[in-house]
């Protein structure tokens, strides 16, 4: 089965970690382009086509402000993503939960 380009959907678009990456940079604040260079170390015209990507699928935005184009997260976008993460949070909470009471049934055990 062929994968969906990257601009597809939100899901694929972030698969890529320097997008998750400016992403979690972008939800601090809104940023420069030249920002976001300077803080994740790459070149600027590979920021700009990952936040191509980004907008493309609609998880960035995009204002002007004078010559600057500021960009930040569209937190309406980003919510499948959350919802989707939050079955594998329950998940692991459950998990972690079962782990726990079987420590403290065989700590009970073993002080009998």
């Amino acid at each position: 089965m062929a994968r969906a380009a990257t601009t597809s959907d939100a899901f694929n678009a972030v698969a890529e970690p320097r997008r998750r990456e400016i992403l979690t940079l972008l939800v601090v604040q809104e940023r420069q382009v030249g920002e976001i260079v300077a803080a994740i170390g790459i070149d600027q015209p590979s920021v700009s086509k990952h936040l191509g990507v980004l907008r493309q699928v609609g998880l960035v935005r995009v204002r002007r402000n004078g010559r600057h184009r500021l960009y930040s997260t569209n937190a309406e976008a980003i919510r499948p993503l959350h919802e989707w993460t939050e079955t594998f949070e329950r998940y692991w909470q459950h998990q972690l939960n079962r782990v726990k009471e079987r420590a403290e049934a065989q700590v009970k055990r073993q002080s009998q």
